[in-house]
């Protein structure tokens, strides 16, 4: 019996919602990291909010809309396993990662300590704020595949003000131990915020047990919403304490005083919050969360592994070495294939109808619940047929 066969039944049983991607209908989707595929549900939650829009306007924002905000950031903190009081939402991760950057004090902790295999929007958010007195200390991988928990610890110190990191490396998939980092970070008083936009969807996350002081996401990759809605997670504890430096008016306790002489947060992680938030994203994502939260994360996670090692099997088989973690249970669902063109790569299997991405040295293929073993038959068929260069 082959790797193939043996997995699966076990991820048989979450294809049935494939009928509800239409792009399956034209296409082998293997790119949910870049973008989850966009399901019916959100498409209909998407018509809700613009058939409100067109029939009552600006009034919806009275009830409708502030509770779908409301019940957003609840959701959102279930994912987790955290209170609706611990979630801020934000267009993008750069924003919600600016505004915990602009709230710490670097006068007496200056350091900030990152991994090279982070996306680098986490670097840059602090090499932005070099001239301004930080210093960032960006921890090496020794394999290229992962970050040793040894190496960030040796780079935390008493100066340290904050480590962050991602959940799962995007450039090999590998998971990192997020509890493990938090324990590094707060043994010198400093702050953990973890990335996991590549994670949270497809690999159960509970921020209680793993310590972390700050984690962001969002509905771009697996949670299936779209762009333009990420949510930020602070700990109840941290962001009482935590002093905004930027600020917008989701943000003021008393919102509707529109008081240009009092600045007043609110009390919880809606302190972080800046301007309106774009509606439409909120509602795609209210409709992507419906999978997530039917299915449940672990299930998601039994099948999508179980997708990943017969895909990983398959392009071994073909004769391409996949660049992941050497253990399966850290792997997450992020298969790296080194090729001498990747672009060109890309566009060979997009030829063939199949949508996969690239980056650098590497095609990058991301399965999900909602694929099937015949998805990684056609793509690896395909990308062995592409002429030498």
């Amino acid at each position: 019996m082959t790797l193939a066969s043996s997995v699966q039944p076990r991820a048989l049983g979450l294809a049935r919602y494939r009928g509800e991607f239409p792009i399956f209908q034209s296409s082998v989707y293997l790119n949910t990291c870049s973008l989850g595929a966009l399901g019916e549900r959100s498409r209909r939650k998407v018509a809700e909010f613009l058939d409100l829009w067109q029939s009552r306007g600006a009034s919806a924002w009275y009830d409708v809309w502030w509770e779908a905000l409301t019940d957003l950031r609840a959701r959102y903190g279930r994912i987790v396993n955290a209170s609706a009081g611990e979630i801020g939402l934000a267009p993008s991760i750069s924003v919600a990662l600016s505004a915990v950057a602009e709230s710490l004090d670097y006068k007496k902790r200056p350091k900030v300590v990152i991994t090279s295999l982070d996306f680098p929007t986490v670097a840059y958010q602090w090499l932005a704020k070099v001239r301004s007195g930080v210093e960032l200390v960006i921890v090496e991988s020794p394999d290229r595949i992962s970050v040793p928990v040894e190496a960030i610890a040796r780079a935390v110190d008493d100066r340290t003000a904050l480590v962050v990191t991602s959940h799962v490396y995007f450039t090999t998939g590998a998971i990192q131990d997020i509890k493990r980092v938090a324990q590094v970070a707060h043994v010198h008083g400093a702050l953990c915020l973890i990335d996991a936009y590549q994670s949270v969807g497809q690999i159960p996350v509970d921020v209680q047990d793993a310590g972390v002081d700050a984690l962001v996401a969002g509905g771009l990759k697996w949670l299936l919403g779209g762009p333009g809605i990420v949510f930020l997670y602070v700990r109840a504890e941290v962001a009482r304490r935590l002093q905004p430096g930027i600020a917008g008016w989701f943000g003021q306790r008393e919102q509707f005083a529109f008081d240009p002489r009092a600045l007043t947060f609110h009390d919880d992680a809606r302190r972080f919050e800046l301007g309106t938030p774009a509606l439409a994203a909120v509602y795609a994502q209210l409709g992507g969360l419906e999978y997530i939260e039917e299915i449940g994360v672990p299930a998601i996670r039994e099948a999508t592994a179980a997708l990943t090692e017969d895909l990983i099997a398959s392009v071994r088989a073909a004769g391409f070495k996949p660049k992941v973690a050497a253990e399966p249970e850290r792997r997450s669902a992020i298969v790296m294939i080194p090729m001498p063109d990747p672009a060109a790569s890309v566009r060979h299997l997009a030829a063939g109808g199949i949508i996969a991405d690239s980056r650098p040295g590497h095609v990058r293929f991301s399965p999900f619940f909602y694929n099937v073993q015949d998805d990684h038959v056609r793509a690896t068929e395909r990308l062995a047929s592409q002429p030498a260069h």
